[in-house]
């Protein structure tokens, strides 16, 4: 992607739209070894498909909107977030995206890891019982 001895710049033009999630717009900005940072963008009354990010830690910053992340057994618990917010979705956790609000949603995402950034999945455990 770059340089490793060279200081780079990644304008908003020269992002480019990878790894789809249905529900999602990921646009890459940076993508080195051991790092991906982009932008996200998920529309009003938009339930990404269930996914997780392999050995991928994951951070968020929320610019814009509303995001529930879903997540758990089921898919039962969820934390939300609006904008000045940052969230950490540990690796290998099943989760979705939701935009309940009536603006888009806009985030920094950071992941750091190795593998594949992102692995579609039916959906998360169901609940015991």
């Amino acid at each position: 992607m770059s340089d490793p001895h060279e200081v780079t710049c990644v304008h908003g033009g020269d992002r480019r739209v990878v790894d789809p999630t249905p529900g999602k717009v990921r646009e890459q900005a940076i993508a080195v070894e051991g790092l991906w940072s982009g932008l996200v963008r998920t529309e009003p009354g938009v339930l990404s498909g269930w996914h997780h990010h392999g050995d991928h830690e994951t951070s968020v910053y929320v610019i814009d909107g509303r995001v529930r992340i879903e997540f758990g057994p089921g898919g039962a618990r969820a934390i939300d977030a609006g904008p000045g917010d940052f969230l950490h979705i540990p690796k290998h956790i099943v989760h979705r995206e939701v935009n309940a609000g009536s603006t888009p949603s806009q985030e920094v995402i950071t992941r750091c890891g190795t593998g594949p950034l992102t692995i579609n999945v039916d959906g998360p455990e169901p609940l015991s019982g």
